[in-house]
């Protein structure tokens, strides 16, 4: 699945595969489907509450968000660069809309098709 965003003014194609977990681990030594989980435990709370609240945002770490962008972003570009590199050339990221954006593709890696 691919979807296109626009980002400080250009096009960012976002990309998901079954090589996205392996990519996430081989980048940033963490594990994909535990770092997703513990973003969905947190859209689920969201939901619920409504909003988050202080304490809920400082056990937040944000290094996760700008890794799953990244590393959806790398899978659709393969030669995009590192990830501090790519950061760097935007200006703005509201990194909150950019994820809701791509809800989708973070969905479609915890669905299953079986039966």
């Amino acid at each position: 699945m691919e979807k296109v965003i626009t980002i400080d003014g250009r096009d960012v194609r976002f990309k998901s595969t079954a090589a996205t977990p392996l990519r996430y681990k081989a980048q940033f030594q963490s594990d994909f489907f535990v770092d997703l989980m513990a973003m969905s435990a947190l859209s689920r709370l969201q939901k619920k509450n409504g909003e988050l609240d202080m304490a809920t945002l400082k056990n937040l770490d944000f290094d996760v968000f700008y890794n799953l962008l990244w590393v959806f972003a790398k899978t659709a570009d393969k030669d995009l660069p590192d990830p501090m590199t790519w950061l760097d050339g935007f200006e703005e990221f509201p990194v909150f809309e950019i994820v809701q954006d791509i809800q989708e593709l973070i969905e479609k890696n915890l669905q299953s098709k079986k039966k």
